[in-house]
């Protein structure tokens, strides 16, 4: 029996009394002394802990029966939402009545601290306007660009050593590691070369941070998590262990970084062109803030567009006639001639030749609200309020909205909601089209829409046109079922595995 197996089952033992006795008291209570309405009960936190493992299926069904509805945890309830209608009110309309609260922060401070993430009021209005800034600079977006574009010729040239080897490849893990060279790079100035191993502490850092993303995640349905930190055992021990290797990772770095800043070096730019140079360079220099900052940035840009990118080469397998056709939209935008190098294909492409490929736009973003990095997402209730469509909520409720389930139903997406179709994104034209921020929530919307959002669309068309454009991919096991790993960011359970093919004799 493993331990998330015992784990449940001591759950079970210790909770259901008290679920149940909470129900009793909340139902008998509501009868008696109010009048307002609230959403139906489909279960308590106990349903999700034993659907743990498909949780966002689970979650995707209860919405099927009813597009808002709550869960009992203990003395309080989650209601859970994928109402567009009441997303954009929780998001933007009364968005000051909603946040992460001491719940989230409580359950996120051990990873992320207090990180964008997991912080409301001054805090996040401080970390959002410096990170709002550097965002918007021309100087990250090109010094992005070029990172994603060197990083993306790497991964190709792995891609080719397996061919020529004839080897499987797992693309997941390529993509884990080539996303986090990239966005050390792009926030540290930091050449981590993970795709090569050549980094140990790197490659322990990737691993550690990972592990301590999927317990995080399990905290939210694990009510006995602070019982087990505070006796440090089980997950709790294990969290507590991964921490310590990703805390003591990122704290040498920008030690390192201070040292280089405060010592004199002609050789060096004046500005440069990684976040953290320039936090410094604006006399930030608290180490456990920038901490909190770096892998707020790193869990953002890393497992978000590494996750997409895998699934997005899922569907590419799934869909071969949609993978060449993207394949023909690159050779056509980048205007290069037959049989072209792999750097000749990454520095053909440009901005100019991303914006013309709008048929892999739509495809990555019909990736996106089919399988978001992001499943489940939520604020705390603040102080006690009435939704758009008359039913009533709580302070200290939980709010979930949830762009799994959202991608999946058929009042918002019609009948073909369930398949893989790019062509919805597009105009009459062939254009991208955009919808609703609160219809497609991936990116969440309002004050706190995910400010990387063209940052990880650049990274995500700049890798996917250059393999495309190289190569030709299929499942390396056309049988195999593929699924979902429960974290804070979804990823495909042990990995994905395909053969490629070069698209060009050399």
């Amino acid at each position: 029996m493993d331990m998330r197996t015992l784990n449940n089952s001591l759950l079970v033992l210790i909770f259901a009394a008290i679920l149940a006795l909470c129900a009793v008291k909340k139902i008998l209570g509501s009868s008696k002394k109010e009048k307002k309405k609230y959403y139906p009960i489909a279960g308590t936190v106990l349903h999700l802990l034993l659907n743990f493992r498909r949780l966002y299926d689970y979650m995707t069904e209860l919405t099927q029966k009813n597009i808002t509805f709550r869960l009992l945890y203990l003395g309080n309830s989650e209601v859970y939402t994928a109402d567009p209608a009441i997303v954009e009110y929780v998001l933007k309309t009364n968005f000051a009545n909603y946040g992460k609260g001491w719940y989230h922060h409580n359950i996120l401070k051990d990873l992320l601290g207090d990180g964008i993430f997991t912080v409301d009021g001054e805090r996040w209005r401080h970390q959002r306007k410096m990170s709002s800034y550097e965002f918007s600079t021309r100087n990250l977006k090109d010094f992005s660009s070029g990172v994603f574009k060197t990083n993306a010729a790497k991964l190709a040239g792995i891609v080719s050593e397996a061919i020529a080897s004839n080897q499987i490849i797992e693309i997941q893990d390529l993509f884990m590691k080539s996303s986090l060279d990239s966005v050390f790079k792009v926030v540290l100035g930091v050449d981590l070369d993970s795709m090569r191993g050549t980094n140990e502490e790197g490659t322990q850092f990737s691993k550690a941070f990972d592990e301590a993303n999927e317990v995080t995640c399990y905290r939210y349905v694990d009510v006995s998590w602070p019982i087990k930190q505070y006796f440090n055992i089980g997950s709790e021990a294990k969290l507590k262990k991964c921490i310590k290797i990703v805390d003591g990772f990122v704290y040498k770095v920008i030690q390192n970084k201070i040292e280089q800043v405060h010592k004199p070096n002609d050789d060096l730019p004046a500005s440069k062109g990684d976040i953290l140079s320039r936090f410094l360079e604006m006399n930030e220099t608290d180490s456990k803030y920038l901490k909190d900052i770096i892998l707020s940035f790193i869990i953002a840009g890393k497992d978000t567009t590494a996750s997409t990118l895998s699934w997005f080469f899922y569907m590419m397998c799934k869909h071969p006639l949609i993978q060449e056709k993207i394949a023909k939209e690159v050779r056509e935008a980048t205007k290069l001639q037959e049989n072209p190098s792999i750097d000749e294909m990454a520095n053909s492409i440009t901005e100019e030749a991303l914006d013309k490929m709008q048929f892999l736009h739509a495809s990555i973003t019909e990736t996106v609200r089919l399988y978001p990095a992001v499943p489940v997402d939520g604020k705390v209730c603040f102080s006690d309020d009435t939704f758009p469509d008359g039913f009533s909520v709580k302070k200290g409720n939980l709010i979930l909205y949830q762009p799994w389930a959202m991608g999946r139903m058929k009042s918002l997406w019609g009948e073909d909601a369930e398949e893989f179709r790019p062509q919805r994104w597009l105009d009459e034209n062939g254009v991208f089209q955009q919808e609703s921020s609160f219809k497609f929530t991936a990116f969440q919307a309002g004050p706190r829409i995910c400010l990387g959002k063209e940052f990880a669309y650049r990274q995500m068309k700049v890798f996917a046109a250059l393999l495309l454009g190289v190569f030709s991919f299929k499942l390396d096991d056309e049988k195999k079922a593929v699924s979902y790993r429960t974290m804070l960011t979804q990823q495909i359970d042990g990995g994905l595995h395909l053969r490629a093919a070069c698209r060009f004799e050399h």
